[in-house]
């Protein structure tokens, strides 16, 4: 099988378009192709006037591939490499089943990896399935009652469930192409496997978590919803169990002596429960900001000129990042196009913004985060955990700021710009479910971020024009695009008591300070099995 690159075709191009392209780049006839598969598609809108698709295709010929590749440009046709998961070998002789804590994208993956070993994984989430979920986050939109247990933060799927799904990622590891096929196995679009910007939506990833509990289910596996960790049974330096806490309060004790720690980055209590319990941690740099809302159809035009519209693009994406060259600077993070701002809320008295999509991508407006980094020296103190100090107090004052009620605080771009407080929204109208209140962000982040925002909003708006338009909204804070802890581990993914190794614990995903998105947790919790099923220790 041959790959052909940098195909480019216009937007209402048909699939023999495609084949024609690729015969002609061949050298051959359109009939020598006997297959065709697309293997990347992406937009060119560099050029307004002339948006198109650039594909790489993998491709079946009845000709001679080798006569095919010395007579071709290397760059363009190449031999087909395709990726396939292969288990490592199953070491693990403990009778013991292994307990997976928290069941996001990290501790789902590695579920599902121990799952298909034969290894029966017990996986606690203290939040609800996704279907119950799903009731719980509309209860608190609509009446104000937040679930501490059952949110956008916490529940089947974790964070992620309720975002736009997104699958980028910057990492190289290849199995993200495992978890890509995966996804589309339980229920996700087949295009994720070969979109630029891959995105699942939240509408369908509801489903698809539950067509992967469903599959550790029947391969051995439990999954037990409303089970929050609470401690960690230890002796000689190795897990021998955890405790429990179920939704009616009742405490157990379950044995084991394998704890995988998934906890997701909103999992403070476990987090400060565990560095009780000695456990080793340190800080780890964050970042902070708002959400930005513009109307879709702006970005649209601003991305692909009288393109926009068009039904085979969509809702237009970018991501922008603006580094001075001294001091931070700020970038756009988890782009949700014809999305909504969302209150992710999981602690009382707190407001947290996320930003989430449906596939269809058809909302009134897109939005994005707006993040600065904030580094340990910024924090409070030295104290490990002293970054959740730093996100709760930003929290709080949006909750207090937005009328105690978990109305959101929300401010203009131009009164922002202009050092003001906003008394009125304008003609962006803020998709927030719970409500906005007209507001002043410099009196909820520190001063430090809000002037690099100031500063690097002009800069993204030479960048694309009109980003800084005085009506568009900034609904804040975002807090939480990543945890500002992180769990030590060894080569071996095994964490430490104080100085010395506690066998048998492994700290897994975005929680842990080892990720930053579904693919990058999800891939993060297959390491984490592969070292499990690789471990030959038995008690």
């Amino acid at each position: 099988m041959l790959r052909i690159n940098e195909l480019k075709l216009p937007l209402d191009y048909t699939e023999d378009d495609l084949k024609q392209k690729a015969a002609v780049v061949m050298k051959v006839t359109p009939s020598d192709i006997t297959s065709l598969r697309v293997f990347r598609r992406s937009v060119d809108s560099r050029k307004k006037q002339d948006v198109h698709f650039v594909f790489t295709v993998d491709v079946e010929v009845s000709a001679d591939e080798k006569k095919i590749l010395k007579r071709t440009d290397s760059r363009r046709v190449q031999e087909s490499v395709f990726y396939r998961y292969e288990p490592v070998e199953q070491k693990r002789t403990s009778p013991f089943r292994p307990v997976v804590a928290g069941f996001g994208p990290a501790g789902m993956f590695c579920a599902l990896v121990l799952a298909e070993a034969g290894l029966k994984p017990i996986v606690l989430e203290r939040g609800h399935d996704a279907d119950t979920r799903t009731r719980d986050v509309q209860t608190f939109w609509t009446q104000r009652t937040l679930d501490v247990h059952s949110n956008i933060q916490f529940g089947e799927g974790g964070a992620g469930t309720f975002s736009d799904g997104k699958l980028t990622t910057g990492i190289k590891d290849p199995r993200q192409h495992k978890i890509m096929t995966d996804f589309v196995r339980f229920g996700a679009p087949e295009a994720i496997l070969y979109t630029n910007y891959p995105h699942i939506g939240t509408d369908n990833l509801v489903h698809v978590v539950k067509n992967i509990r469903q599959e550790i289910i029947a391969l051995g596996g439990e999954v037990r919803f409303g089970c929050t960790l609470t401690d960690l049974i230890i002796a000689n330096r190795y897990i021998h169990g955890v405790t429990y806490r179920e939704e009616s309060g009742a405490l157990v004790d379950l044995e084991t002596d394998c704890v995988v720690l998934a906890l997701g980055h909103s999992a403070r209590d476990t987090v400060e429960m565990l560095y009780r319990k000695g456990i080793r941690m340190m800080q780890k740099p964050f970042s902070v900001g708002a959400r930005i809302e513009h109307p879709r159809e702006f970005i649209d035009r601003a991305q692909y000129g009288d393109a926009a519209g068009h039904p085979n693009l969509g809702a237009a994406n970018y991501k922008m990042a603006c580094h001075p060259p001294h001091g931070r600077g700020m970038y756009t993070f988890c782009m949700c196009p014809g999305g909504t701002v969302v209150n992710a809320a999981s602690e009382e008295g707190g407001i947290v913004v996320n930003g989430m999509s449906e596939y269809a991508r058809d909302g009134e407006n897109s939005n994005a985060a707006l993040l600065v980094g904030i580094e340990p020296e910024h924090f409070p103190d030295e104290h490990p955990l002293s970054g959740f100090a730093l996100q709760r107090g930003m929290e709080q004052k949006a909750f207090a700021l937005g009328g105690g009620d978990y109305t959101a605080p929300a401010q203009l771009v131009g009164d922002f710009l202009a050092d003001r407080k906003s008394v009125k929204m304008g003609a962006v109208r803020p998709s927030c479910p719970t409500g906005v209140t007209p507001s002043d962000m410099r009196e909820v982040l520190p001063k430090s971020v809000t002037d690099i925002m100031a500063d690097a909003l002009l800069r993204m708006d030479r960048k694309l024009h009109g980003f800084a338009m005085p009506d568009a909204v900034l609904t804040f804070p975002e807090t939480r695009s990543s945890s500002p802890v992180r769990i030590l581990r060894d080569d071996f993914y095994e964490c430490a008591l104080g100085e010395d190794p506690l066998g048998g614990v492994y700290p897994c995903g975005e929680g842990a300070g080892y990720a930053g998105g579904i693919v990058s947790a999800a891939v993060d919790g297959i390491r984490v099995a592969e070292a499990i099923l690789s471990d030959e220790h038995a008690i």
